[in-house]
């Protein structure tokens, strides 16, 4: 039996996808939670505490892009065409966010504000654009002879600016329990004050996208809800309920560490259930991995240098958090 290439490379974008997801997530969660923190010490500790990682965070980002470019170049036209838009708005809140991570600090006092605000919107321009990409990732994308038939602002829906919504309070929880592990004192104390209502309202959100999503589709209700697959399937959403229960007790018992890992798992449980409907289609709702696959040969060539890489870029991101591990102070930074 031959390797199956498209399915190695399924998995390689999965999981570059997901590391950006969870890492670039806390960090543009503690620009959604800026509003809520007024001080300016508050805010330099926030910033300070992802300031050494977030710029590397985004290499899976490039990641992904480029596997999905290289190894399915079908997958990578129609979804490109489709979504160049909120795409577009994507990138350009990442970069509001990035040029107000290096000019804040240098900023006088008067006019550090506007950079406040570049930081702000653009984390929740960033934020709410991923969302709105992946509702339309998940409404499904028409294909007509290997090309996008759709429209420009067909991803201007109802669904997808929920999803919008619900990633923003997903990566405010994210960034929330990023800062209880990362700080103490006062900011920490209203980051505990914050994670509770925020679990609930994600609590929320997953259960409407969760009985939106099989409503609006058939074929995701019948891959939820036909037997047996239900039985292999109930464990995610218990897992969900549990893990969110878990995460509340944390909170209430001022826990450090627990939050941010219980959020984790939630994001992980998230990402499964989404794998979950839409797998095998890397183009819903009929375009399958192998459908998409560039031919085997440039698969394979592009493999090579991608499994040399890969534990290059693991390597550099586990050793940055290493050194800049432990909590941020106002007066010490790094302990």
């Amino acid at each position: 039996m031959g390797i199956d290439l498209p399915l190695i490379w399924a998995v390689i974008i999965i999981f570059g996808i997901m590391m950006y997801v969870v890492m670039d997530g806390f960090d543009l969660g503690i620009g959604i939670l800026f509003p809520f923190i007024k001080g300016k010490s508050d805010r330099d500790v926030m910033m300070n505490t992802v300031a050494p990682v977030w710029d590397g965070n985004e290499t899976w980002l490039v990641l992904g892009g480029a596997a999905l470019f290289g190894a399915f170049p079908l997958a990578y036209s129609v979804v490109l065409s489709a979504l160049y838009l909120p795409l577009i708005f994507m990138l350009i809140g990442l970069i509001f966010r990035g040029v107000a991570f290096e000019f804040r600090f240098k900023a006088k006092d008067e006019k550090r504000h506007l950079w406040d605000k570049a930081f702000i919107g653009g984390s929740i321009a960033a934020t709410f654009f991923q969302g709105v990409a992946l509702g339309a990732f998940i409404d499904g994308l028409p294909v007509a002879n290997r090309q996008f038939a759709g429209g420009s602002l067909d991803w201007l829906t109802p669904f997808t600016m929920f999803c919008g919504a619900a990633l923003v309070v997903a990566y405010a929880l994210l960034g929330c329990t990023w800062l209880i592990m990362k700080t103490e004192g006062k900011l920490q104390e209203q980051m505990h004050d914050l994670a509770r209502p925020l679990a609930f309202v994600l609590l929320a959100v997953i259960g409407i996208v969760s009985i939106w999503t099989p409503l609006a589709h058939a074929d995701i209700a019948a891959r939820w809800f036909s037997l047996p697959n239900l039985f292999w399937f109930l464990p995610v959403p218990i897992l969900v309920l549990v893990t969110l229960y878990g995460l509340i007790r944390a909170v209430a018992r001022n826990a450090h560490y627990t939050p941010f890992l219980l959020t984790l798992v939630l994001i992980f449980l998230g990402y499964s259930g989404l794998g979950i409907s839409l797998w095998p289609n890397i183009v819903p709702p009929s375009i399958s991995i192998w459908d998409a696959a560039a031919p085997p040969q440039s698969q394979g060539f592009m493999l090579v240098g991608t499994l040399f890489i890969i534990p290059f870029i693991l390597g550099y991101t586990f050793w940055s958090y290493y050194v800049f591990r432990g909590k941020v102070t106002h007066e010490d930074g790094y302990h």
